[in-house]
Formats: structure tokens, C-alpha cells, sequence
């Protein structure tokens, strides 16, 4: 204790002998002594505490300096404890005169006597800790310093070999924008100061690309990252363990994300890590064994995209791994250029080139075979249909048409528009009299006319065609047509309204609809369960309708509607449309000749031609919108859908009418969308994409994929019959965007009003007593553990969806699907075999559930057999598509109001 007290005493002297030794400088020289000031502080830095009287002493001494600025230089330079690390009694003296320079501003300095002060400063910055280097520039103005005599005491600190201390100061001083972002980081990378470079190019985007654009050169395969390391030889912490290419690219990434750059920068590290994965996915699939094919196939196809360094390297891990045969299908598939190829793969190549072009030819020949047997086929020879694009060729048409007592099929065709709004302009009229078919290629004729300046030509033709009621004019839903038609040429307007002598088959439609008499089909009535066709027809082939169910029941076969929605703007034609659009007209003629030939059969007056002669009908989606928005030109009349009626919004199309066929990494969508009622064919994991292709060309679907395949598939089926699927979405994202585009309304009803096995959508309907008795008859009375109830169902859809939850005061709705009942069908005694050898499950129905006080029905499907009933859950399953039937709703109500 007395020996703390001697100090105390001894400190208190000495200041008292400073302060008199001050008062004598002061009336001497005008000011005290920096460095007797410097001493009588160091006295006090000893003593912790004191540390409040140094503070105190510090600014007194300071006020009673003459120049502080230049005192506390003077203290610095003969002192060195400022020159470690941690908070040193420089540190304090410097941090204090900041302070005390805020509160007393007249004392800072400028001009020439600032340069000489700054000009000392510099000897101290380059010896001073981090810490002291922000009040140092700020007390002496640094910022305002030359450019060049800061870059040069910069390249000093550098060529002196002080890296660190060059980038610290760079950094202060902000001087990155005029140095070298290689030559000042590399010596950091050597020495893994990585966030001493990212705080370098931090506030610089620019410098921020160009340093990862020099990593990513370093990271190239051929590139020695040696070299740049012996540029270096004496660098003290050099690291060479941490300066690799795996080190650099973790930091290449980690600064993309940071500083949220295009990984396009960086072509070389991205390409260098998807090879990681290429053989990571090459190891989990042939080594491990323990990935499956369609899972492996489908990570390839993300991974390598169209990059074709990476899709090289693909080719090569598969002749190591496999054989030159899979090498060959995955360079056809990658659409490789011959010169990439290894010998042996380009030579395998050709050889599958020649095989898929044979199997092409055969499968063309047996689907042609096929569709002449059950489609409608033209009755007259291909050199009949003439296709015409000039005024000269048009004379020919004119002159066959334009006579008195002539009968005319008429069918225009057009691009679909998928929504756009607007009417679409025609792009193909054919003309059917006798035994010809003229096709009119509309844009390339109104051209002509326009060039030649007789614009009309085509349409006097087209006037006195319609006009004439001596011309007897065939079409199906004309008024459509004719819009679009006055869209395409003004001078056609009101045609609609005009025209005479026209037999709208759209009527004769609606009259064969609302007839009694049955259809007959070898000598009996057409029956949903009859065996007339397999289980796979009735599952997945889509229903006619339309134009097409018209021709069916006249003519016994409907047509094939594959080409409808091709793009008919694009020259020239394929033969297939071709053949396509000249039936569509020529199918008319057929039509007619056989109603009017016995129309009693069909359940028509006999005096046809007088009853349907008139005014073009319009159908019935066109009808219902003209009277919602009391406008001519309804969206039904904009463009054509599947079953020729209009396919764009506000008119939308069931999910019985929509059918498509889903790839297999969409399985979850598939099994989504016919949860909706929408009629979907899943490929399995082992399928081929190729096999959607053959599919939607063969039951005219709409092919969903992701990713890669859809490049290939587009390009194998008509315009608009292929949509990508965002495939990182879950499947409800997925199924609103696909309703959303393809205009598909889903209402209560569609949901579960197909089987989630087999997709049919026709089920019999059986009582529950009537259940129990065939229950009794059956042989297996105990549960199988494949038994299926809606339930079921319901859970495997909700694995599939989102579940929502449902409003609390909605109705609970009443499961309904399309229903025959049992007491309707020939179904006696205890047999469980419909007519068309299906045979019901019963048998795998736990007999706890008939004494289910709340179960009436059973419903099961007639294709499998399934056996489906209301669960006490139904209600709540159904809730979780509410957002589905929400968004739809939306959306018809924006176009109702529109």
C-alpha cells in the first residue's frame, strides 16, 4: 500500500515539475515541449489508475501545444510502442487529438504547410497498426492528398514486399479503381488472406468481375497454378496446401453468392464442378448400383444441359462405363457434332441412325395402316387436291365453283392462339365440289392481290360464293368462320350476317343429339360397358366430338383430328396436313349426301335441305358469350379448340376434354391432374420419351415433359401439342399452370371422376345391399391387402398435392361420378363379370364397411374392376383442391369481365 502511495507521490511531482517547466516554455516560446508532454504521459500510461487523469493530461497538453498537429508527430516518431499490436499509448494520444480536434476545428491546417505534414505522416502509415491508420487519415486529411504520391507510397509498401499492409491502405485510402486487382491479390491468395480480397473489391462491381474472371482462368484444366506461385518465392506465410484449385473454386462460389454475380462469369468453375457431379452420378449408378435408371438419366440431362465440353466429357464416362451403343444414343441425343466423336462412337452413331430410320418407315407404315382402319380416309385420289397460292391457279377453282346448283364443303384453318386475344387470321380456306378439293393459301393470294394492286379479286370470289342461293354452301359452326375470315380480309365484314344458301351440319348436330333414335353399331345399341373396344381403348383413347363425332355416326369412322392444331402459317405444308384439311372439307360433302339420301334413318326430317338451308348457326360456347358480353365477337368465335370449337379464353374446355400424356419425371403431375378428372397416360420409369411422341401423335394428347426432352419431343408432333412443366414446383404449382394455359375449367364434380388406377372414367354404381349379396357369393370373404376405397385414393392424391384446409362452413360435397347403375345392366345372381370381362373386386372390400350406417353406394370401375366408396374423410380430401377450383374460378371471372 505505501508503495502504490510513493508512486502516486512521485507522479504528482513530476507533473507539478512539467507543468512549472511548461509555464517557463510557455512565456518563452509560445508553447510546451511535444516531447516533455510525451514523457509525463508515459509516466501516467504505467498506471492503470490513472487513466482518467491521462486522459485529462493528454488534452491539456494538446491545448497548450502551438501546433498539435505537428506534436503529435513528433511524439510518434520518438516513440515505438505504438508499433505492436492492441491499444498502445500512441493509439490513445492519436484517438484523443481526433476528439479534441472536432471540439476545436481552427487548429486543422492546409495548404503547403498540410503537404508537409502529410509527407511525414506517410513514414508513420507505413510501419503503423491497423488501428491507427483511420484517425491517422483522418486527422491529416489523407483523403485530400495527391492521387499519385498516395498510389506511389502504395507501390512502395508493395515493392517492399508489405502485401497486407499495401491492400490495408488501399483499402482506406479507397485507391482500388486505379490499381491492379490481379497484382494486388495474389500475394493474399498465396497467403489465404481470402477476406482481405473479398474487403478489397467489395464497393467495386467491376473489380468484382474481374477478379473472379482471373480465379476462373486459374481454374482451367490446363492451367498451372505453380506458375503464378513461383512468382513468390520469398513470400513469408505462404501457404501453398490452401492455393489449389479446389480452394479456388469454394471461393469463386462463395463470392457469387455473396456479391450475387452471373455464374456466367465463371464458365470454368461451374463446368469444373458439374463434371463433379457427372462422375458422382456415374459412381452412384454403376458402382454403388444404387440409383435407379430414369432418376440417373433425368440428373444427367440437368447437369449437362447443352453445354457441349461437359456433354464431351458425358461421352467419354459412358465408354468407360457402358458400351459404344449407349455412348452413340446419348450423342444423337445431345445432338453432338461428328468431329467431338470418338471413332468408335461416331461409327456406332451411324449405324443407329440407320436402324431408327428403318423402324421410323415401319412404324409410319403400320400407324398409316392403322389410322385407314379406324379413321376416316379420303375417297378420292391424292392428285385431285390442289393446292393454290396464285390468281392463275385460282381460275380453275372459280370456274368449277361458281355455278348455279353447285354443292361446296368449305373448312378454313388457322395458327392457334392459346389465348392471345383477338381473332386469328385464316391461313388455309378449302373449297370441296365433286371430286376436287382446292386448297387456298390465303396469305400468299391477298399478297399477290395487294402487290398487283387488285385486292378484289379474292374477295368478289369470295362474296359471290356466299351470296349466291343457288350455291349450296356445306360448313359446321360457319359463323366462326366467317369472322375469322372478315379478320382476314375487311372487305368480307358482315358476311356472317349476308351469306345464303348455307347448310350448317352444326345443326344437323344438335338435331341427331336431341333425336331418340339409337345409334347402331353391329345391330345392337351401343352400350358404355360393352366389350366393342379393349380396356387400354377405352381408358386412354379420347372420346370424338364435334365435326368428327358428326362424320362418325354418318359415316361409321370419325376423323383424325392429330393435325388440327399444326402451325398453318408455316410454308410449305407437310403432306399430312395437307391430307388433313382437304378431308375436313371433302368429309362434308359425304355428310350431307348421305343424310339427304335417307335422313329418316338419322332421325331428320326428310325434307333436309329445305329445314337447314339459311343462316349460318353459331355454336353454342359462342352463343353463351355473345349473350354474357352483347358483342359481336365472342371468344368462341376467336379460335379453334380441340373439338372445333374455340380453344382461348373466356370459352374453356372440361378436363374430359382436355387428354394428355405425361413424361416420367411428371408421374406426380399425371397422378394430380386425373385426381381433377383430366384423362392422362403416365409413361413408366423404364419408358423412353420418345414413347410421348408416339403416343399424343397416335390418341391426339398433349405431350407434358421438363427440361431437356422437350427440346426433342416439340419437334417430333404438331404446333402446341408439347408444354414444359417447371419440374422444381410441386405438382399443384405444376397442374395450375398447365389448367391455367390449356384454359381447362375444373368444377366439384371432375374431381375423382376418374380411376386413379386405370383412368377410366366410367363406374357402376351398386346399392349396398346389393353389394352384400355379391360379397356373399364371392369365394374370398377376407380383405386383400390391395383393397381400394376412395379413401385410399383420396390419401395417395393427398401424398401428391399440398393439403389445404377446408372452409368450415362450405357444404361437404357428395361424391357423384359417372355412374350406370347395377339394377340397369344384365347382371344376375351372384356373378361379379360385366359384359366386357371386367370383374369387380369385391372380394377385397372389408365387410366391417357395409355396416357403415351413412354408405348407400359402392362405385366401381368398369375398365379394372376397383371397388371405390365415400370415406368419412371424402370431404375433407376434396378440400384440398379448393385452391384449384378457387383459381379457376378467378380466372373465368376476370374473362367474363373482360
Amino acid at each position: 500500500m505505501e508503495h502504490g502511495t510513493n508512486d502516486r507521490s512521485v507522479i504528482t511531482r513530476e507533473l507539478s515539475r512539467h507543468h512549472s517547466a511548461n509555464n517557463t516554455l510557455t512565456s518563452s516560446f509560445r508553447g510546451q515541449d511535444p516531447l516533455l508532454l510525451l514523457k509525463t504521459l508515459q509516466l501516467l500510461w504505467t498506471k492503470k489508475e490513472m487513466k482518467k487523469q491521462l486522459k485529462e493530461e493528454i488534452r491539456r497538453g494538446f491545448a497548450g501545444l502551438e501546433d498539435p498537429l505537428a506534436g503529435l508527430l513528433d511524439m510518434l516518431e520518438n516513440s515505438s510502442d505504438w508499433k505492436g499490436k492492441g491499444h498502445s499509448l500512441g493509439y490513445h494520444i492519436t484517438s484523443e487529438l481526433q476528439l479534441w480536434i472536432k471540439e476545436h476545428p481552427a487548429v486543422q491546417q492546409s495548404g503547403m504547410k498540410l503537404k508537409k505534414l502529410q509527407a511525414r505522416v506517410f513514414r508513420i502509415l507505413a510501419q503503423c497498426p491497423a488501428n491507427l491508420l483511420d484517425p491517422l487519415i483522418s486527422i491529416y486529411q489523407l483523403h485530400t492528398a495527391d492521387r499519385n504520391y498516395l498510389l506511389g507510397h502504395v507501390s512502395h509498401l508493395y515493392h517492399k514486399g508489405d502485401y497486407k499492409e499495401a491492400v490495408i491502405l488501399s483499402i482506406k485510402l479507397k485507391l482500388q479503381p486505379d490499381q491492379d486487382v490481379e497484382k494486388m491479390c495474389t500475394p493474399l491468395l498465396l497467403q489465404d488472406k481470402t477476406n482481405l480480397v473479398e474487403a478489397y473489391v467489395g464497393e467495386y462491381p467491376e473489380l468484382q468481375c474481374k477478379l473472379l474472371q482471373i480465379l476462373d482462368t486459374w481454374c482451367e484444366p490446363s492451367f498451372n497454378i505453380k506458375d503464378i506461385s513461383r512468382q513468390y518465392q520469398g513470400l513469408s506465410k505462404y501457404k501453398p496446401d490452401k492455393f489449389n484449385h479446389k480452394m479456388l473454386s469454394k471461393l469463386v462460389f462463395r463470392l457469387l453468392e455473396r456479391f450475387n454475380l452471373d455464374p456466367a462469369l465463371c464458365p470454368n468453375v461451374i463446368n469444373q464442378r458439374h463434371l463433379r457431379t457427372l462422375n458422382y452420378l456415374f459412381y452412384k449408378r454403376f458402382v454403388e448400383k444404387s440409383m435407379t435408371q430414369e432418376n440417373w438419366t433425368d440428373h444427367v440431362q440437368n447437369t449437362v444441359g447443352e453445354n457441349q465440353w461437359l456433354q464431351g466429357h458425358l461421352i467419354q464416362l459412358l465408354i468407360s462405363y457402358t458400351d459404344m451403343s449407349t455412348a452413340a444414343r446419348w450423342a444423337q441425343r445431345c445432338n453432338l457434332p461428328k468431329e467431338m466423336l470418338p471413332y468408335g462412337v461416331a461409327d456406332e452413331l451411324q449405324k443407329l441412325k440407320i436402324q431408327e430410320r428403318v423402324e421410323e418407315a415401319e412404324k409410319a407404315e403400320n400407324y398409316e395402316e392403322g389410322k385407314k382402319k379406324d379413321y376416316y380416309q379420303l375417297s378420292i385420289p391424292r392428285a385431285n387436291i390442289h393446292f393454290l397460292q396464285t390468281w392463275e391457279e385460282m381460275l380453275q377453282c372459280w370456274e368449277k365453283v361458281l355455278q348455279p346448283g353447285q354443292v361446296v364443303g368449305i373448312d378454313m384453318e388457322w395458327r392457334p392462339s392459346f389465348g392471345i386475344v383477338g381473332k386469328p387470321r385464316v391461313s388455309l380456306l378449302q373449297i370441296a365440289v365433286g371430286e376436287e378439293v382446292f386448297l387456298l393459301d390465303l396469305p400468299q393470294l391477298l399478297e399477290q392481290a395487294e402487290r398487283e394492286d387488285e385486292k378484289e379479286k379474292l374477295s368478289h370470289f369470295i362474296q359471290r360464293l356466299y351470296l349466291d342461293p343457288a350455291i349450296t354452301k356445306l360448313g359446321y359452326g360457319m359463323s366462326g368462320d366467317l369472322n375469322s375470315l372478315a379478320a382476314t380480309c375487311s372487305a368480307l365484314k358482315d358476311m356472317d350476317k349476308q351469306a345464303q344458301g348455307v347448310v350448317d351440319l352444326l345443326t344437323v348436330d344438335k338435331q341427331l343429339q336431341k333425336s331418340s333414335v339409337d345409334w347402331k353399331k353391329g345391330g345392337r345399341k351401343v352400350d358404355v360397358l360393352a366389350p366393342e373396344r379393349s380396356c387400354e381403348d377405352r381408358a386412354f383413347r379420347q372420346p370424338e366430338r364435334g365435326l368428327s363425332l358428326l362424320v362418325q355416326h354418318v359415316l361409321g369412322k370419325p376423323l383424325d383430328k392429330t393435325e388440327q392444331l399444326s402451325n398453318w402459317e408455316k410454308r410449305p405444308l407437310r403432306e399430312e396436313q395437307i391430307l388433313y384439311a382437304a378431308s375436313d372439307a371433302y368429309c362434308l360433302l359425304e355428310v350431307y349426301g348421305k343424310l339427304r339420301k335417307d335422313p329418316a334413318s338419322f332421325g331428320l326430317s326428310s325434307n333436309l335441305t329445305e329445314s337447314l338451308v339459311g343462316k349460318p348457326s353459331i355454336k353454342p360456347r359462342a352463343k353463351k358469350q355473345l349473350n354474357k358480353q352483347e358483342v359481336p365477337s365472342s371468344s368462341g368465335q376467336q379460335c379453334k379448340r380441340f373439338d372445333e370449337e374455340a380453344s382461348c379464353p373466356p370459352d374453356p374446355i372440361s378436363p374430359k376434354e382436355f387428354s394428355v400424356v405425361c413424361d416420367n419425371m411428371l408421374q406426380g403431375l399425371g397422378r394430380y391432374l386425373r385426381c381433377l378428372g383430366v384423362d392422362v397416360r403416365i409413361l413408366e420409369n423404364e419408358d423412353d420419351h420418345r414413347k410421348a411422341a408416339e403416343i399424343a401423335r397416335q390418341e391426339g394428347r398433349v405431350i407434358l415433359t421438363s427440361g431437356l426432352p422437350y427440346q426433342t419431343l416439340q419437334s417430333q408432333i404438331g404446333e402446341g401439342r408439347c408444354f414444359s412443366v417447371n419440374c422444381s414446383e410441386k405438382a399443384k404449382e405444376q397442374a395450375l399452370q398447365v389448367l391455367k394455359h390449356f384454359n381447362v375449367q375444373v368444377t366439384l364434380a371432375d374431381i375423382f371422376s376418374r380411376c386413379q388406377v386405370c383412368n377410366c372414367d366410367k363406374y357402376l354404381k351398386i346399392s349396398k345391399e346389393r353389394m352384400r349379396q355379391l360379397m356373399e357369393g364371392s369365394r374370398r370373404l377376407t380383405a386383400e391387402d390391395d383393397a381400394s376405397h376412395l379413401t385410399t385414393s383420396e390419401e395417395k392424391a393427398s401424398q401428391t398435392c399440398d393439403a389445404a384446409t377446408p372452409a368450415h362452413d362450405s357444404p361437404q360435397p357428395i361424391y357423384n361420378p359417372n355412374c350406370q347403375c347395377l339394377e340397369e345392366l344384365d347382371l344376375t345372381g351372384e356373378s361379379v363379370t360385366l359384359a366386357n370381362g371386367t370383374v369387380l373386386q369385391v372380394s377385397a372390400i372389408p365387410p366391417g364397411v357395409l355396416d357403415k350406417t351413412d354408405l348407400t353406394y359402392f362405385y366401381c370401375c368398369t375398365c379394372c374392376g376397383k371397388v371405390f366408396w365415400e370415406g368419412s374423410h371424402f370431404g375433407r380430401v376434396v378440400s384440398q383442391f379448393k385452391d384449384v377450383l378457387a383459381a379457376m374460378e378467378d380466372d373465368q371471372s376476370f374473362y367474363d369481365l373482360s
